[in-house]
């Protein structure tokens, strides 16, 4: 794979340390502790304000995109998606912030997701997010390293295939939540958006060649 320019914006204002080093940060315009300091907040809301304020520097970010002329821009957002994707700011920015085609990297945490019930809530979340964003969207498994590798392929299993799932969710969710995680499911489903996954690992690389290669597809319309 040739060499490409990346730049990385880290849109998270309370991120205490990154294992890379932007190229954009939001830190660099307001800290949280200065919220805190100036406006008497604690630190949610704090966040909550910072998130906020992002939209009015967005122009000011976009420039400093614009002077560094990338091939791709990947951005770093808060890791509590209710601050990013369920507040007013968070579809401006996706909007504003640059320019098209774009896509959202959704990740579903290999340990977290290896049962169907916690499986299925980040399907939920994922269309969510969707939703709101309106973007496409890639899913992956990340941390794939963590768990088994047969228990990899059964969460990728699970989705590709819809009837995998629904059999997992008879066979290890008891009771009422089995009716209404099934149900779940087969709504998102059924409105056709897909979950396929592709697994990943920043310990090892793997999977980010075929991650890329999906990123390709998905910014040339195919």
């Amino acid at each position: 794979m040739k060499e490409q320019d990346v730049v990385t914006v880290n849109l998270d204002p309370g991120a205490m340390a990154l294992p890379y080093s932007p190229d954009v940060d939001i830190r660099n315009y307001f800290s949280i502790d200065g919220l805190m300091e100036k406006y008497g907040l604690g630190p949610n809301g704090a966040l909550l304000m910072a998130v906020d304020l992002i939209a009015g520097e967005v122009h000011k970010i976009r420039d400093e995109l614009e002077t560094l002329t990338p091939e791709y821009v990947l951005v770093d957002t808060p890791g509590q998606i209710e601050l990013f994707a369920f507040r007013a700011s968070g579809p401006y920015l996706a909007k504003e912030l640059a320019s098209d085609p774009k896509a959202v990297v959704y990740l579903f945490d290999s340990s977290f997701s290896s049962n169907p019930l916690n499986y299925v809530s980040n399907m939920f979340l994922s269309a969510a997010v969707f939703n709101r964003l309106l973007l496409p969207q890639i899913h992956l498994l990340s941390k794939a390293d963590l768990i088994p590798e047969s228990l990899v392929d059964r969460i990728v299993d699970w989705g590709s295939n819809p009837e995998m799932l629904e059999t997992a969710i008879e066979g290890q969710i008891p009771g009422s939540t089995q009716l209404l995680t099934r149900d779940i499911a087969q709504a998102l489903s059924s409105i056709g958006l897909s979950f396929s996954l592709i697994p990943v690992s920043a310990k090892d690389t793997s999977g980010f060649i075929d991650f890329h290669a999906l990123l390709i597809r998905v910014f040339s319309g195919e």
